[in-house]
């Protein structure tokens, strides 16, 4: 691992979910089941003829994959992030290792997109067993979360670490994350969406990923082209990157 010092800061993380995983693995598997349960089964029983020609169940699976990417991604990039800067300072520690700021933000990100992973083959899994999944494809969402996460936690540590007290991080999850859970295409197309509003869920990172999972799971053809959406997610890891690589050495480099 010294040769390659992001993989220390990785192995930092770990460290400490060691710790804590059990806290959650119970919920991982429990929170799919409830949202299947109460979204796809329930709900999908008054969508009596579905959506695009499947079951509403089979057609909503995908985003909800999709949006749980979101919240990790978000969860484990708000607050972890802003403490390890503002309050127990664990970044100012590792940059007196001294380890490289881009060895920082890419072990830290490496443990956010681990989180997103694990979360997602859980999801995967149950939804499997509810027999919601339609095509061998399915495998596909995994690598299509990962991405979807780097998209949104790269940008997320970049606010999460310019912002001066965790208040903020609060209204990004009011006015960023509720907004892309409801409309980026998660319960209903968004072509259901008057135009304006339809444009700005296509300019989120949450929809290209919600199609491309969607596509997966029902072993069908994205809206947009595969490329266009791995590129327009690719986009915002790469800008996100750059953005919190110049907040972080702002603030740990004296």
């Amino acid at each position: 691992m010294a040769r390659i010092p992001a993989l220390t800061v990785f192995a930092h993380h770990l460290v400490g979910y060691r710790r804590t995983w059990r806290a959650g693995i119970f919920s991982s598997f429990l929170l799919p089941v409830l949202t299947v349960l109460g979204f796809g089964v329930g709900v999908g029983a008054y969508v009596h003829r579905g959506v695009g020609g499947v079951s509403y169940l089979e057609w909503l699976v995908p985003g909800l994959i999709a949006s749980t990417a979101l919240q990790v991604a978000m969860a484990e990039s708000t607050w972890p992030v802003h403490s390890n800067l503002r309050w127990i300072r664990t970044y100012h520690a590792q940059v007196a290792a001294p380890l490289r700021i881009g060895d920082i933000l890419a072990g830290h990100l490496a443990f956010v997109l681990f989180r997103v992973l694990t979360s997602a083959a859980a999801f995967v899994l149950v939804t499997a067993l509810f027999g919601a999944l339609r095509s061998p494809w399915a495998v596909a969402v995994l690598p299509v979360v990962v991405l979807l996460g780097l998209a949104v936690a790269a940008p997320t540590f970049a606010f999460s670490a310019a912002v001066p007290s965790d208040s903020y991080l609060a209204l990004l999850f009011r006015f960023a994350v509720i907004p892309m859970t409801l409309f980026a295409g998660v319960f209903f197309p968004v072509e259901s969406l008057p135009e304006a509003l339809r444009w700005l869920a296509y300019a989120t990172p949450v929809w290209h990923g919600v199609d491309l999972c969607r596509a997966a799971t029902l072993g069908t053809a994205p809206q947009w082209p595969v490329a266009g959406h791995l590129l327009y997610l690719a986009a915002w890891s790469a800008a996100g990157w750059l953005l919190a690589r110049h907040v972080f050495r702002r603030s740990l480099v004296v």
